[in-house]
């Protein structure tokens, strides 16, 4: 199993990044995907999921900034985050569900937001 993340950088308060999953070693159209946040001296923060039959769910925190999408064709998940702001900035992972077997992690990808 693999899960590289990618799209992380830098932006000002307002602006957008584009975080991408490339999935590997799983059935990624028939699996749940989230991804999931952590903040410098602070716990994980669920952010998003999206099911393999495209339900979708959001934190109230990213709530129509964030949109997370998934292509099954390319193995990819995806968010697209807008209209940023500086409390974003975290190492954000793509995490697989594997239900009662627990969850499969990325290695993140960094996201600052800063002036």
């Amino acid at each position: 199993v693999q899960l590289v993340e990618s799209g992380g950088g830098m932006a000002q308060p307002g602006g957008s990044l584009r975080l991408s999953c490339a999935a590997s070693g799983f059935p990624f159209s028939i699996t749940d995907m989230n991804w999931v946040r952590q903040a410098p001296g602070k716990g994980p923060e669920w952010v998003s999921s999206i099911t393999d039959t495209g339900v979708i769910l959001y934190a109230d925190s990213v709530k129509g900034r964030f949109t997370i999408s998934r292509d099954n064709a390319k193995n990819t998940l995806y968010l697209q985050m807008n209209s940023l702001k500086p409390e974003d900035t975290a190492l954000y992972y793509c995490v697989r569900d594997r239900l009662v077997l627990g969850f499969d992690w990325g290695q993140g990808t960094q996201v600052t937001v800063s002036s």
